[in-house]
């Protein structure tokens, strides 16, 4: 990754999410396709439920873009999402920073469902699109209060189904969005009615999202927010790191389940048990 560095930075990253059933496939597939037709490099990752019970996963995503798969200037890489926070897998960072020193400039970052997990995701792109659905009987059901504050664009995806309903719902989202606080001063979210099945608003999409790179690349917006990403993502990486070594510490092995009875049962405290786990595993004691 150190050698791969100078060349990576200049792709576009947009994370995409949504409620479930909105369509983010089919959405991907004609969004993909109409960039790669502009003569854009695409790559998709796409995160798919892992099961917890089994471990597996059913990577189905690739099987459901299947002219985007075809597409010589694609590339797809269906990835179990197992227990990372947000649906994401561990190693979606590193290989977003391969693909675009490999020469795409367009990275899209499918994740599972949408929640206030997911918003993970807006942590490492550039741009970070929510998928909702015209008929969701509440428009603001399925949608958490932080998926809204990062949202950089709403889009109401199905709109040819009932075109009148998906404009109530672009307005109940155009109304949340007004009476919360803007993540980026540079940049106050629009709401767009769209339809991956038919091809219809894509182009005012990306038309969009040129338009907020050009206005926080201008105010130096777009570069802070990458720096802040890359300082979180190392101290993801340090308490992970921290994370492994302690689960596999020797010393706090032979204690942890013993310590972890006695806290059951009332008979020591949590924080008194934590103290003896972590002087274990520090040496200190």
């Amino acid at each position: 990754l150190s050698e791969v560095m100078p060349s990576t930075g200049n792709a576009q990253r947009i994370g995409i999410t949504g409620v479930p059933g909105v369509g983010k496939s089919t959405f991907i597939e004609a969004f993909g396709s109409m960039l790669t037709e502009m003569g854009r490099k695409v790559a998709v990752l796409a995160v798919d439920p892992t099961s917890r019970r089994s471990g597996g996963s059913i990577l189905g995503d690739k099987t459901r873009m299947a002219k985007l798969s075809a597409d010589e200037r694609a590339f797809i890489r269906p990835s179990p999402a197992g227990d990372t926070l947000g649906g994401v897998s561990r190693k979606t960072r590193e290989t977003m920073l391969l693909c675009e020193a490999a020469g795409y400039d367009v990275i899209l970052v499918e994740t599972v469902g949408v929640g206030q997990s997911e918003t993970v995701v807006a942590d490492m792109v550039d741009f970070f699109l929510v998928l909702m659905l015209p008929n969701a009987g509440d428009e603001l059901q399925g949608i958490k209060k932080g998926v809204l504050e990062v949202a950089d664009l709403i889009a109401v995806n199905k709109a040819d189904i009932d075109p009148k309903a998906a404009k109530r719902a672009a307005r109940a989202y155009e109304i949340a969005l007004h009476i919360m606080e803007q993540a980026d001063p540079d940049w106050a979210p629009p709401v767009h009615t769209i339809s991956g099945f038919a091809g219809e608003g894509l182009t005012e999409l990306w038309n969009a999202i040129e338009i907020h790179r050009t206005k926080t690349e201008a105010s130096g917006s777009r570069a802070r927010r990458r720096a802040a990403q890359q300082v979180r993502w190392l101290d993801a990486l340090i308490q992970e790191g921290l994370a492994q070594g302690f689960a596999t510490h020797a010393g706090v092995a032979t204690r942890l389940q013993v310590v972890r009875q006695g806290v059951a049962d009332g008979k020591i405290p949590a924080s008194a048990a934590a103290d003896e786990l972590l002087a274990l595993f520090f040496g200190t004691k």
